[in-house]
């Protein structure tokens, strides 16, 4: 069974109150685990700031596969950086739309780059990189 601390932490009654409606309205069960996820969140972005800790990134991008050789352009980009992209899956929206969703695993540095250059491709509509971890350092 993992071990487990308790401690004690001072905070403004407002806040706590706001937080506790936030928490609420998230379907959060207790403090604790909404305490705990924010302290996850805060390792996760410490992470991405280590530039050699390998790192997960899920990027997602709108397009018209009806712009000509867009399609083209953001194959040979992602198959410029096989060693990074470990998934890429291609969804129809509709006639005219489609979404990419791409998961890149390596340094942050990189994964930001090769996101960037995605993302400013001309005539891509929209596109979110989520920044996430491998989780071997968070419990």
């Amino acid at each position: 069974m993992e071990k487990v601390t308790r401690f004690g932490v001072s905070v403004n009654t407002k806040l706590l109150s706001s937080f506790d409606k936030l928490i609420k309205k998230l379907g959060y069960k207790s403090r604790s685990e909404a305490f705990r996820d924010l302290i996850r969140e805060r390792l996760v972005s410490e992470e991405w700031k280590d530039e050699k800790a390998e790192t997960v990134g899920i990027l997602a991008l709108v397009f018209s596969h009806d712009t000509r050789e867009l399609t083209e352009i953001l194959t040979r980009i992602q198959h410029k950086h096989l060693d990074i992209i470990i998934s890429s899956t291609h969804i129809h929206l509709d006639h005219h739309n489609c979404l990419e969703v791409i998961i890149l695993k390596g340094q942050g540095t990189l994964i930001r780059k090769i996101s960037d250059q995605l993302l400013t491709t001309r005539n891509v509509k929209h596109g979110e990189l989520i920044t996430t971890s491998t989780g071997k350092h968070i419990d």
